[in-house]
């Protein structure tokens, strides 16, 4: 099985956000794949179905961004799961362009405090990310009222209009791994 999880914040407040962009992401894959809608189960809204011959799960944290790892101890636990080869992190990168993408394999944390999370529960930072510009932070922002604050809306349309583009490159990681998705997607 292959898990893809969307990083962002829970409510209604945070939808429009720069910080959820991944969520914006894994719902534009289940409305693409045509899965069912999203359900809560434990520290997650999830929904699964088959994208070609492949199980994949679509993963939302419900933790906060800051927790988001809380949310995956129970993959540890599935017997075929493999984080370095069936995850990817869907993110928004604040160092960025907006609209910028770039999957990578692995690699730390960025000073992005969902991936610390995650790489705390899983022990390891081997599994892959996804992540999607949400532009430069200004001189003299700080960065966490930056990323939490709502997107202007020709910033928001560029990341839109990105999205199916990104369902495309979610199934190639998923067909042929990161390195495929990275020369066929980083810009």
């Amino acid at each position: 099985m292959k898990v893809v999880v969307g990083l962002g914040n829970p409510g209604p407040e945070h939808d429009a956000a720069r910080h959820n962009v991944g969520w914006w992401v894994v719902d534009r894959l289940a409305y693409d794949w045509g899965f069912d809608l999203f359900r809560r189960e434990g520290r997650a809204f999830v929904t699964e179905g088959t994208v070609g011959e492949t199980q994949v799960r679509l993963m939302k944290p419900t933790t906060y961004m800051n927790r988001s790892g809380l949310s995956l101890r129970p993959l540890r636990s599935l017997e075929s799961f493999e984080a370095a080869e069936d995850l990817l992190i869907v993110l928004d990168d604040a160092a960025l362009d907006v609209g910028r993408v770039r999957f990578r394999p692995d690699g730390g944390a960025g000073g992005h405090n969902g991936l610390k999370s995650i790489a705390g529960a899983l022990q390891s930072n081997d599994y892959a990310r996804l992540r999607l510009g949400v532009g430069l932070k200004p001189d003299g922002a700080d960065l966490a009222d930056w990323v939490l604050s709502e997107m202007p809306e020709q910033d928001e349309d560029i990341v839109v209009a990105l999205l199916p583009e990104l369902t495309g490159a979610v199934e190639l990681w998923i067909n042929e791994g990161s390195e495929a998705a990275m020369n066929s997607f980083n810009r």
